[in-house]
């Protein structure tokens, strides 16, 4: 048995499955890491990064202590420089809570990633291993819009134009799951799970 888990991250655009296809690797044994929900605790309990936000937003970017998020989304996401403010803010604070996070999992078979935004920041190059979650451009639009109702259909496609796209993502991943709601993703889990643990 190998003394240290094998870490593998799993990515895909938004409303790809990359959730799901955790949930099925769960089952059999893996403990994941969901990087963005992760992101949004911190940036609501870390009081370091909830000051540094403040700075850059200013205090209408919490309301009642809680993270506006459709505040920050409707700056940060039409001004890629504020986007790229935010990211340099986050990212480092998640990468230190992933560090935590591995040593008090050390005993798991797999420990997963799962953060939309894998090889866009670079981050998959300290991992073992990258599955990439793909799914029809329209099926990702639908489910982001019955999981987040607040969402209009071009809110979604926004969010999607400003991600990598699959055709540049299939090249650095070391596996590909295709949830287009037709195939298996429970067996092509199980047939990957069998392999990375072999």
């Amino acid at each position: 048995m190998n003394s240290q888990p094998l870490i593998v991250g799993v990515t895909g655009g938004i409303g790809s499955g990359k959730s799901t296809v955790c949930k099925v690797f769960e089952i059999l044994g893996a403990v994941t890491y969901y990087a963005d929900d992760r992101a949004k605790w911190l940036m609501t309990n870390d009081g370091q990064l909830v000051s540094s936000i403040k700075r850059l937003f200013g205090d209408e970017a919490y309301e009642n202590g809680r993270l506006d998020r459709q505040h920050i989304a409707g700056i940060a996401f039409k001004d890629q420089t504020m986007l790229e403010q935010l990211n340099q803010l986050v990212h480092p604070t998640v990468a230190n809570d992933v560090e935590q996070w591995k040593k008090a999992n050390k005993d798991a078979p797999i420990l997963l990633k799962e953060a939309a935004l894998l090889f866009e920041t670079g981050s998959y190059k300290s991992l073992d291993k990258t599955i990439l979650v793909t799914a029809p451009l329209e099926v990702r639009i639908q489910r982001v819009i019955r999981r987040d109702s607040y969402r209009s259909r071009e809110d979604v496609r926004a969010i999607i134009d400003k991600q990598m796209s699959d055709e540049k993502k299939i090249p650095l991943a070391d596996y590909t799951i295709v949830n287009d709601g037709k195939q298996s993703v429970i067996k092509q889990v199980m047939k990957l799970y069998s392999s990375l643990i072999a």
